[in-house]
């Protein structure tokens, strides 16, 4: 069964090179395992959504730029999240502040083609149907 992802959730990226924490705000009031919920729009990036060290990809246009000036060896630069796009695809039938809740098998997608996955949902008592 799949685990709600709460504040403090452990987040990877596929083109980062460290794990980063969800931060979820309180503002929808709902608490599991002590920790405010998140709900699919919690991916805002900077807000809910941390860097993750360093970026891997070509097609972040600063890794481009860097990676270009080395010659072409592929020189990572600082991540700065850019996820436009909720969490996918949410669990439609527990709502949280009126949008679905996110569980730990949900994804959101990075403009630089980036993959953030939930590593640790944050807490480990509450399951969603």
């Amino acid at each position: 069964m799949p685990i709600q992802v709460v504040n403090g959730a452990m987040l990877m990226c596929s083109f980062g090179v460290a794990p980063s924490s969800l931060v979820v705000l309180p503002t929808n009031m709902v608490l599991s395992g002590n920790q405010p919920a998140a709900n699919i729009l919690d991916h805002q990036p900077m807000v809910n959504i941390q860097p993750f060290g360093m970026c891997i990809t070509p097609s972040n246009p600063q890794v481009a730029a860097a990676t270009a000036a080395a010659s072409g060896v592929l020189t990572p630069q600082p991540c700065i999240p850019m996820t436009q796009t909720p969490w996918m695809p949410g669990v439609p039938n527990l709502l949280i502040g009126n949008m679905p809740a996110v569980d730990n098998t949900c994804t959101c997608m990075c403009l630089w083609g980036g993959v953030v996955s939930v590593t640790s949902p944050g807490q480990f008592t509450e399951l969603i149907p």
